[in-house]
């Protein structure tokens, strides 16, 4: 990296924190917002997407999605997901490079259609907001696998685009920072804390940190900067763990751990001294979480630890440890049971629990809402979306299978825990099918 680039990127991480400040103003994030959907389509209009303008925009507002929400930024609920699968839509119409269209993506997606034509929600509900809902997100993930099947990337353009994708994470923690009572004056207890999340959705925010903890931690591995220093950027990475902790939160925090362990173990196997760097690395990661899971722990009077063992704040285990996920996980193979083929339509597993089960809650598992909803349809779409990226993967080089695989863990875990609320795993999930090229002289064509 030259020192104009480090430059330029240290100006934009500084200018993103204290972002964070401006956006306590709900009209400011509403403008701002605004101002980023508009010039993102000006931009890849008007340079034909040759510089991958619609993978940097949309990586920025999938980054962004959640700082939205928290600092009341969001003309609509949904905007992020209409305002990404825009961007790549756009960016697919307007590029001049040739590029391969994926009929299995193609099917996904007239197989998501088919659950509409059976759609039975009450006559009071309205069935566009049913629809839009639930099918959002997994029509913004099959656009995003058109826009990235068999694309090749250079590393530095999928370097480049995480890091646009942090800039906003870091506006997060400025917001809540700003946001949050210290932690001594947080009552926590056994339940993911809203007081250390800003006052918004823990599960939607720890997601985001999640990923910022990636994000940051592929940028110390490869030797890349974010503040342009390494000892700032170690500051960044351990704070985005810290505060990702604090939420308590499991879900967001589990899966970044894992998405790194992943990038971790295939980064050291692409190496030559795998032995050595295995000590290295994983040794160094180890004693670094455990440290400071052991810090926040103790910050917490120790419920941190009594959040991951399953128990309450008197220390007594807990009976469900999805905290009610696997009930409503369990009503979606109900309805599936009850109507195998299609399922009981799109939108319509809400409502098919407020029957069978008084339970007025929205699907947490894009998986189960998939199979309950669309029935045998469904779990084709599902067959589609697990082996045509983990086939994928493994014809990549090691490095590559570090980000690919990385990407598929993230898409898959958050759809467990948060099914398709915002559109991260829907883009994420896209990248799982990129080509990633590690040679400088190569285009980025397909």
């Amino acid at each position: 990296m030259d020192k104009s680039s480090s430059h330029i990127r240290l100006i934009l991480a500084g200018l993103h924190l204290v972002l964070g400040a401006l956006l306590l103003s709900g009209l400011i994030s509403k403008a701002y917002s605004f101002l980023i959907i508009f010039f993102g389509v000006l931009y890849i209009i008007r340079n034909k997407n040759e510089n991958n303008e619609a993978i940097h925009w949309s990586a920025y507002l999938v980054g962004a999605e959640v700082l939205f929400r928290m600092s009341a930024g969001m003309i609509f609920y949904e905007l992020p997901k209409y305002a990404v699968l825009v961007f790549l839509f756009t960016g697919l119409m307007v590029e001049k490079r040739q590029h391969h269209i994926s009929i299995s993506y193609l099917i996904y997606i007239l197989l998501l259609l088919i659950g509409i034509a059976f759609v039975d929600i009450p006559f009071t509900e309205s069935i566009r907001k049913a629809i839009a809902f639930n099918l959002s997100g997994p029509i913004l993930l099959g656009v995003s696998a058109i826009y990235f099947y068999r694309r090749k990337l250079a590393l530095s353009t999928l370097m480049d685009m995480l890091f646009y994708m942090v800039l906003p994470i870091i506006s997060t923690l400025t917001l809540l920072y700003l946001r949050s009572p210290s932690v001594s004056e947080i009552s926590f207890g056994g339940d993911a804390s809203f007081e250390a999340s800003g006052g918004y959705g823990p599960n939607q925010v720890a997601t985001v940190l999640g990923l910022g903890v990636f994000i940051v931690g592929t940028h110390l591995f490869l030797k890349r900067r974010i503040f342009a220093l390494f000892s700032v950027d170690i500051l960044l990475f351990t704070y985005l763990i810290y505060r990702g902790l604090l939420t308590f939160s499991r879900g967001g925090m589990v899966t970044g751990l894992l998405a790194i362990s992943l990038f971790t173990y295939y980064f050291i196997i692409s190496k030559e001294n795998k032995i050595i760097n295995l000590a290295k690395y994983s040794g160094l990661v180890a004693l670094f979480g455990v440290a400071l899971f052991m810090y926040t722990s103790n910050a917490t009077g120790g419920m941190l630890e009594n959040r991951y063992a399953n128990k309450n704040a008197a220390g007594n285990a807990k009976s469900d440890f999805t905290t009610g996920r696997a009930t409503l996980f369990a009503s979606e193979m109900s309805a599936f049971m009850e109507n195998p083929f299609f399922g009981v339509g799109v939108g319509g597993g809400k409502f098919y629990r407020i029957e069978e089960l008084e339970i007025r809650a929205a699907s947490h598992n894009e998986m189960g809402r998939l199979i309950g909803e669309h029935g045998l349809v469904g779990i084709v779409a599902l067959l589609i979306l697990l082996v045509v990226p983990i086939r994928h993967m493994f014809k990549q080089p090691y490095l590559a299978r570090a980000f690919l695989g990385s990407f598929l863990i993230f898409w898959f875990l958050t759809i467990n825990h948060s099914a398709m609320r915002i559109a991260f795993p829907g883009f994420i999930y896209g990248l799982s099918v990129a080509v990633i090229v590690f040679k400088d002289n190569e285009e980025e064509d397909d």
